[in-house]
């Protein structure tokens, strides 16, 4: 697949000079180059969707809009549909086919399936054209007998893995049209499996990409990390692992130069009959915003429930997801008012030590996302600000009511455990 661009094309090297950023349509207007940043690599942002016709159709090039979709869902009546807009959803990624896509045009609804349904038109965008093919497959050429199980009856010798083969005939099952091809892989790609053998999954049959991991409640995520990423087991169950496995797939990403975007997965309960428990609300929160701040440009929620008292298929719709879904409309509620700056480009600094960050400007000001990082402790710390920001008196946190002085060229502020983050809005 052609992707936006090279990868050189999105690193710059800063001096006092101008450069551009990013309007809130999406064209380059003058702007001072901040004299110590860097732009971090990306795709492009909501224009890489412009060579996607029905994605483009949809608004998606717009900067207004941020891809959060739910994994798997059933839509049978308009009601639904208005419950999973009002909790934050835009996208469906698969849905039942027995599903009307019909209510999904009616309220300007996205959708990527596996194959077009009846009635499918302008709400379908993209084909998921695999899930996990690492796990259930493997990194080879072997032959494929069409199962997509992981009771070992997917390749026709266990000996020879076949995830590529499948890969291969599943890209060339969905039509060929202007829409774009997504897949989302599992644990092979994140640590199973070489950068060489992972890369070829990441890199060979997709526009857009995600990797799910549920680092909270996957039963065998600490012992396999301990095993193959050499993780301490107290640095297991983080947030901050979220960001890690958005890192992973850029890395991975990047090695044929040809940037597509990375979505993140999130669980919202029990992925699996065995479980270590379900995800607390403000765990979710925080593997939301890890992942954004680490380069997610996109949202999926797995939104079953498979194992614990209360068991669901969508826990955005019935009682079982009564204690997820505040947390899920608010931290969708604020990507959704954040969206046109999360569709700009990101730039590097290290504000301070042990916190993962990610900073960006829009019309003027300057956005600072922040959270814990991976091994480090909770609590206080001090941002010490780049140069470009050295007349700023003070910075706004963003959704909590306050402010925080800015002296001496940075400020002070706390995170009170590993999830916690911070987003600050700092005008120089």
């Amino acid at each position: 697949m052609r992707r936006w661009g090279p990868l050189a094309i999105a690193v710059v090297a800063v001096v006092a000079a101008a450069c551009s950023a990013v309007g809130t349509d999406g064209t380059a207007t003058p702007s001072p180059r901040p004299s110590v940043l860097r732009k971090v690599p990306w795709e492009g942002g909501p224009a890489y969707y412009a060579r996607f016709g029905a994605a483009a159709r949809a608004g998606w090039t717009k900067p207004s809009f941020f891809p959060i979709g739910i994994w798997y869902a059933s839509v049978h009546t308009a009601a639904e549909v208005a419950q999973d807009k009002a909790a934050g959803i835009n996208t469906y990624v698969e849905l039942t086919e027995d599903s009307d896509v019909r209510l999904l045009r009616s309220e300007g609804m996205s959708a990527l399936t596996s194959g077009p349904l009846p009635g499918a038109g302008t709400e379908t965008v993209g084909w998921l054209i695999g899930d996990e093919a690492d796990m259930w497959g493997g990194p080879g050429d072997g032959v494929w007998t069409g199962a997509q199980t992981f009771d070992g009856t997917a390749c026709a010798d266990k000996d020879r893995p076949c995830g590529y083969t499948a890969m291969r005939a599943l890209a060339a099952a969905v039509p060929k049209d202007d829409r774009l091809r997504y897949a989302n892989y599992g644990k092979g790609v994140m640590y199973w499996e070489s950068d060489e053998q992972a890369a070829k999954f990441v890199n060979g049959f997709t526009d857009v990409v995600s990797t799910d991991l549920y680092w909270y409640t996957n039963v065998y995520a600490c012992d396999e990390a301990r095993s193959f990423m050499k993780l301490p087991p107290d640095q297991c169950r983080l947030a901050a692992n979220y960001g890690a496995i958005i890192d992973r797939q850029r890395r991975l990403d990047a090695r044929d130069g040809r940037l597509q975007p990375v979505y993140a997965f999130i669980e919202l309960g029990y992925p699996g009959k065995k479980a270590t428990g379900v995800i607390r609300p403000e765990q979710m929160k925080g593997a939301v915003m890890s992942s954004l701040i680490h380069g997610a440009r996109g949202l999926v929620y797995f939104n079953h429930s498979f194992g614990g008292s209360c068991q669901s298929m969508n826990l955005l719709r019935d009682h079982c997801g009564d204690a997820i879904r505040p947390a899920v409309i608010e931290i969708n509620r604020q990507i959704a008012t954040l969206a046109p700056v999360l569709n700009t480009q990101s730039y590097e600094y290290g504000f301070a030590p042990g916190l993962d960050t990610m900073v960006k400007r829009y019309k003027g000001s300057y956005y600072l996302f922040a959270m814990v990082a991976r091994g480090a402790r909770a609590g206080g710390r001090r941002f010490d600000l780049p140069p470009v920001l050295a007349g700023a008196k003070k910075a706004e946190v963003l959704f909590e009511d306050r402010t925080v002085p800015i002296d001496a060229g940075g400020f002070t502020d706390t995170f009170d455990a590993e999830y916690a983050y911070h987003i600050y809005k700092i005008a120089p």
